[in-house]
This record gives C-alpha cells, sequence and structure tokens, in this order.
C-alpha cells in the first residue's frame, strides 16, 4: 500500500513571454454604438442553455438554432454561384472563388461565402474555445480587425472558422496559408493573414505531435531563450510550441518525470499489471479537446465512457431507478430556479454561494423529504462539487457555470494504457532537465534568472506553468513581485481538490458493462466520501478499481490513514456485492493520493 502525492489537469500562469496558448476567454463588451449594427443580427448566433451537469459522466453542447438572416444570405449566395452567371444587379459571380463581388457597392461591406458549410465551422470553432459572434479577448488584443464590430470582424470570423475547420480535417498535417488562396476572396486577403498568423501563434492549429508537426521543432533557434518552468501538459505543449516558433527552450521540473499533474503508474502483483491514471483520467469532450487531437495524431484509439452509471444504497442495495430519477428532475428544477433568481439579484448574487441557493430552494420547494431522497440529494451535490472542482459553498451563485459556453463537445473518453502516453509523445526530444524545483524567478529589461537549489538558469523570457495551488501556496517568489492583477488574480481563484483510492484486484468482480457505479451516504458531511467508482478494467489491462473522493471529504480524506481509507472502500464494495452472492477480493495493490499535501500540486485543478 502507497501513498501519491499527485494531481489532476493543469493551469499555466503566463509570466513571460506574452504567448498564449489555447485558452480563451469571451468578450462580452462589445460597442454597441459601434457599426456593428446592423450587422449583428446577420452574424451567427448560438444561445446557450445553462448547463445543468445532470449527466454523471458526460455534458453534451446544446443545439445549435442560428439567425434565419444568415441562412437565407447564404442561401443567396449558393443559388447565384450554382448559376453561375450576371444577374440584374450587375452582381458578377465568380464560381472559381466562391464570393460575389458587387460593383457598385464596396466589396469590403460584403459579408463574403465561402461555402455551405458556416454552421458545422462554427461549432467547430466554438469546441476550440471562441465565441460564436465576436472576438476573444485575445484576438481584440492582437489587432485581428481594424474596428472591433462591423462587417469586417464578421468576414474575419468566418475566415477564421473555416482555418480551423480545414486544419481539423487533417490534423497531421502542418497547414499553410496558401491552400485557402483560391478560397477566400482576393480582397479579404489582410483578413485571412490576420486570421491564419493568430490560429498559429496561439496554438489553436498546427499543434501536436504528428511527423510533419514535430519536424518543425528541429529548426536551429534563431530567437530569444525561453525557460519553462513545469513539464506538466501546459509546459510542456508551451515548450513544443515556442520550439517550433524557433525559440531556444529549457524546461525545468521538479518531479523525477513528466507529466505535472498527468501520471500514469504501474500497477503490478500476482501476476496481473495495470495502468492507473493517478492525477487527471477522463478526456472531457474530444471535439476540440487538444489532447484528443493528439490521440488522431497519434492513431491512439480512444474508449468512449458509456452513460450508465448505477446507484447503491449505504447498506449496499440498489437505488430504486424511479427514485433516482424523480430526485435528479427535482435537482435539475433547483438548478433552474437558482439560475432564475440570479438574474433577478443582480450583482449580489456574486456574494450567495450555489450551496446556500440549493439548500434554501430545496427547502422552499419541500424536495428530497425522506432519507432516502436526501441522500441522493446530496449524492447529486457532491457530483456537482466533483464536476466544478470545489465546495458548494465556495462556487458563487453569478459565476458557477460561467465556462458553459466553452464546453469542447464529444464524448468523455479513457485512453488505453493510461494518459501517460500522451505525456511521454509530448516530452519526446524536449530539453528538460528533472529534479528542478525553482523557489526564485527574477526578471526585468535585461533578462530573467530562475532559483533552483544552487543552481541559476538565465534567459531572455521565462514561461511559469506551475498549478495555481503552488502559486496561491507563496512558494515560488517573484523578483519582483508580480503585477497586482496577477496577485489579485491569483487571490481570487479558487483551487480544488479530488483524491483517489486506486485497487488492483486479482480479477473482476464488479459488472463489466459499464465505466461508474456511485455509492450514497447518509452523512452529508461526507456525501464525497468513496461516491463514484470508476472501472478501468477494459482500459488499464487489469481488473483495476478507482474510487473518488471529493468536496469536502477530499479534505478529509488527506488526514485519513491509508489502510482506513482502504477499509472503507472493500466495506462499501463488499456491502454491494456480498449480497449478490459475489465475493469481493483483498487488492493486490492500492494507491492513496495525497493532492493537497504535494507540494508540487497544493491542489487537483480550478
Amino acid at each position: 500500500m502507497t501513498t501519491e502525492q499527485n494531481s489532476s489537469n493543469s493551469i499555466p500562469l503566463q509570466t513571460s513571454p506574452q504567448i498564449n496558448f489555447p485558452t480563451s476567454q469571451p468578450n462580452t463588451n462589445l460597442n454597441p454604438n459601434s457599426n456593428l449594427n446592423p450587422y449583428l443580427n446577420s452574424l451567427i448566433s448560438i444561445p446557450f442553455p445553462k448547463k445543468r451537469r445532470k449527466v454523471r459522466l458526460t455534458r453534451k453542447l446544446s443545439t445549435l438554432t442560428f439567425n434565419n438572416q444568415v441562412f437565407q444570405q447564404q442561401q443567396h449566395y449558393s443559388s447565384s454561384l450554382s448559376n453561375g452567371s450576371i444577374n440584374s444587379n450587375n452582381e458578377h459571380v465568380t464560381n472559381s472563388s466562391n464570393y460575389i463581388m458587387n460593383s457598385v457597392t464596396d466589396v469590403s461591406e460584403e459579408i463574403i461565402f465561402i461555402n455551405k458549410e458556416a454552421t458545422s465551422e462554427a461549432l467547430i470553432a466554438l469546441t476550440s474555445g471562441f465565441p460564436a459572434d465576436s472576438l476573444t479577448d485575445e484576438e481584440i488584443e492582437a489587432g485581428v480587425v481594424s474596428v472591433v464590430g462591423g462587417i469586417e470582424q464578421v468576414n474575419y470570423i468566418l475566415i477564421r472558422n473555416h482555418i480551423l475547420t480545414k486544419w481539423r480535417e487533417n490534423v497531421n498535417n502542418w497547414l499553410t496559408k496558401d491552400v485557402f488562396y483560391d478560397i477566400i476572396p482576393g480582397h479579404c486577403g489582410t483578413l485571412l493573414n490576420s486570421a491564419y498568423n493568430f490560429l498559429v501563434s496561439h496554438g489553436y492549429v498546427n499543434f501536436g505531435v504528428a511527423p510533419a508537426i514535430k519536424e518543425k521543432i528541429l529548426i536551429e533557434s534563431t530567437k530569444a531563450n525561453v525557460i519553462v518552468i513545469g513539464a506538466g501538459l501546459a509546459g510542456l505543449a508551451a515548450a513544443r510550441q515556442l520550439m517550433s516558433f524557433g525559440f531556444k527552450v529549457i524546461v525545468l521540473e521538479g518531479r523525477k518525470r513528466a507529466g505535472g499533474r498527468v501520471y500514469t503508474k504501474k500497477m503490478e502483483g500476482a501476476n496481473k499489471t495495470a495502468a492507473a491514471d493517478l492525477g487527471g483520467s477522463v478526456l472531457t469532450g474530444t471535439l476540440g479537446n487538444p489532447l484528443g487531437i493528439m490521440a488522431r495524431q497519434l492513431s491512439y484509439q480512444l474508449h468512449k465512457v458509456r452513460d450508465k452509471c448505477p446507484l447503491y444504497r449505504p447498506d449496499g442495495s440498489s437505488v430504486d431507478p424511479d427514485v433516482d430519477l424523480k430526485v435528479e428532475a427535482a435537482f435539475n428544477r433547483l438548478l433552474d430556479n437558482a439560475s432564475k433568481i440570479r438574474q433577478l439579484m443582480g450583482e449580489v448574487s456574486v456574494d450567495v454561494s450555489l450551496g446556500a441557493a440549493l439548500e434554501t430552494f430545496r427547502e422552499v420547494y419541500g424536495e428530497a423529504v425522506n432519507s432516502e431522497e436526501m441522500n441522493l440529494f446530496n449524492w447529486h451535490l457532491a457530483n456537482l462539487e466533483y464536476a466544478n472542482a470545489g465546495l458548494l459553498s465556495k462556487l458563487s451563485l453569478a459565476f458557477w457555470d460561467q465556462d458553459d459556453p466553452y464546453d469542447m463537445g464529444g464524448d468523455h473518453c479513457f485512453l488505453p494504457g493510461g494518459n501517460g502516453r500522451l505525456v511521454q509523445a509530448l516530452a519526446e526530444n524536449l530539453p528538460i532537465s528533472y529534479e528542478k524545483t525553482v523557489q526564485t524567478i527574477r526578471y526585468g529589461s535585461d533578462g530573467v534568472q530562475v532559483v533552483t537549489g544552487s543552481q541559476i538558469y538565465e534567459g531572455d523570457m521565462v514561461l511559469c506553468t506551475v498549478p495555481l495551488g503552488v502559486l496561491k501556496s507563496g512558494s515560488v517568489k517573484f523578483i519582483p513581485e508580480l503585477p497586482q492583477r496577477k496577485l489579485d488574480g491569483i487571490k481570487r481563484l479558487g483551487f480544488g481538490l479530488l483524491n483517489k483510492v486506486a485497487m488492483l484486484f486479482p480479477h473482476v468482480f464488479w459488472s463489466t458493462d459499464l465505466e461508474t457505479f456511485g455509492h450514497l451516504c447518509d452523512e452529508s458531511s461526507r456525501r464525497g466520501e468513496f461516491f463514484l467508482f470508476y472501472s478501468y478494467a477494459s482500459v488499464a489491462g487489469g481488473p483495476l478499481l478507482i474510487a473518488l473522493v471529493a468536496g469536502e471529504a477530499a479534505h478529509k480524506f488527506e488526514s485519513m490513514p491509508p489502510t482506513d481509507a482502504v477499509a472503507r472502500v472493500l466495506q462499501i464494495l463488499r456491502g454491494i456485492y456480498e449480497p449478490q452472492g459475489i465475493d469481493v477480493p483483498e487488492p493486490i495493490q492500492t494507491v492513496c493520493t495525497r493532492r493537497w499535501q504535494a507540494f508540487l500540486c497544493r491542489g487537483s485543478h480550478q
């Protein structure tokens, strides 16, 4: 039995250089007086209902609806193109370029036509982290258009979405700009340059580990020296990207291995082996997930996590499916009510926790009135804390679901053999120096110095990708101190905790037709204790079962002796299976994580 200090997910903090990798935030502050109107009604519009997180594993992307004007306009263009003629309005239709040039009006005031797939291309952009009808803050900062809003922005978005789509068609190739010269109208050459350069420089296309892309990092360094701190997924991806841009890079990692909070451990004994993901394990949505794209490049087959998730009472008996559905429906109604009330509350909702709101509504509406229903309700609360990576008492009613529009969409999947395979591919041929724990970062106009023990590394720039929990702990000292806006952000952002108990058994005694099952607790404060079990038997190479600990229980788990934790898990499993006449054997090997105590993690995810 061992205790593993590790964690999942990765949160990069960019200190320097100012290079943004595939993360984006919405910009909702368009000037209503800008020339966006009346064109706004012609732009693709995708409304999003609030995510309920009611599905235990998968979170489905909302159905897209588009403004009729877009369809009417696109249909008009399509019809004109198919005719291939000059009409009475003196509009010359050019089939080879797929756009309409009007000899009377300025072509810059026309919405361009690229193809008939504007809706599907908008969806691909959405799963990549772009809003459907506006620019990201990063795009505005990069000056991708001369004026924010207006027809130029519309055309830029259409071009940007098309480039993203084109690369997704074959992620093994390095996409060049010249493939668009016969597709994008000539008068939009500036927008094509702007969109292509932004997507490449910010890592939205031409990234990963395909041979054609890996070749780019073999180019001799011609630019500045960059020190990347942390060899987690963020640091590895950033290092590869920087090297492809011509920078000279060195990666400093405090552990003896790469991957950070993504760690696949080989568990073995009694002629049984299994690859256990003790950190990040489930690829949550593969449509826009960069890791899903990497898996495609490596020809790795992903295993879809099935939706089936039976629940068991504290005594081990099965929960009545009808009662389960009733409480789940009530739970989602309460989330709906919470969403409505926050709109009425306005800014006051920032100071109200989601947990307090749900409990108030539960009492007001008389939901979960008996003990079984209350246990089920608490299970859903634990699942919500797991999905949000934090205590409901710490989640703001106003902003708990602010990232919903940026779901990557698609199935939730396991990677057979563990996510360490992706780490290995990302780390290949990178200059990584291990067991280099950074204590101090000095930076200024003359360059940077990074202190690790008795060694000092010097460079032109530093990119810090350590977890948010490490930044919050203050274990890395910045000289001079970070700007106040970054200090404020580090302080405000919460950093959640999820722990695991991984168990390798002599054989599979649980059902093989599911990947998950849940267990209810009759104490509210312990609702997240071993509330969900993942079966990895189909992908780990052996009979592996992992129990999750979320919410308040995850913090208490940090001080629970591993022997007590395993004994409690076995008690739960035997309570479920022995009444069915199924023997639960002693595990061959077990591992308990302690992610809050791990000084290179200080938590699991934000």
